[in-house]
């Protein structure tokens, strides 16, 4: 039975381009963020129904650094004291992360839900020679260059998902053992904030990634 995880920044037109710039660049590091608001839904600020802000919301970007770095093998959240009653299970509402990438590279990644809007959500790389941005409309090259998404992705990723249950030809980027991979990593974050401390991700967790 065919399978697709709805991880639609990997459809953005930008993300191609991105890739094509970073060609025989290693990225060396990257910074990721989700600045944000609560999403208005009454399960979300559950850490037990939600998962948290990491593995609900920034695990797009994780996804994306996954794509464009590669593989991490160590993460060390660190959370923002809570104003709320002790073992409420409420989401931690600001958390700042440093992670470790089996190729070498250094990634910080920082997410919050203390805003009114969404104020900042994308992932930047630094390679030799080159600074990119990427976000959910447009990708920054150098801090100069400005290059707008056109705005298809969400379409282009239902759309593989209904070619590949009918069984045709299908560009299915995000399978299901592809997005459990992300996910590890969303919950390998979640876990060092919850626990205070670096989580190492084991390497049979690390897999080949499927482009």
């Amino acid at each position: 039975m065919p399978s697709a995880v709805g991880h639609h920044w990997r459809y953005l037109d930008i993300v191609e381009q991105a890739r094509d710039l970073l060609a025989g660049r290693p990225v060396r590091l990257a910074l990721g963020h989700w600045l944000d608001k609560v999403p208005p839904v009454g399960w979300w600020l559950k850490a037990g129904m939600s998962g948290g802000q990491i593995v609900e919301q920034a695990v797009h970007v994780l996804d994306l650094a996954r794509l464009l770095v590669g593989e991490v093998t160590m993460v060390h959240a660190v959370p923002s004291e809570s104003d709320g009653a002790p073992g409420n299970d409420e989401v931690d509402r600001a958390t700042a992360a440093v992670m470790r990438f089996a190729g070498g590279a250094a990634g910080l990644l920082a997410t919050s839900c203390l805003l009114t809007h969404k104020h900042r959500v994308g992932l930047e790389v630094c390679a030799e020679g080159i600074a990119l941005e990427v976000s959910e409309t447009r990708l920054l090259v150098d801090g100069r260059r400005v290059i707008e998404d056109d705005g298809q992705a969400k379409t282009r990723v239902d759309r593989e998902f209904v070619n590949a249950v009918r069984g045709g030809q299908a560009d299915v980027r995000v399978p299901y053992r592809e997005a459990l991979r992300t996910h590890r990593l969303a919950l390998a974050l979640a876990r060092s904030a919850a626990e205070r401390a670096p989580v190492f991700l084991e390497p049979s967790t690390i897999l080949e990634v499927t482009p």
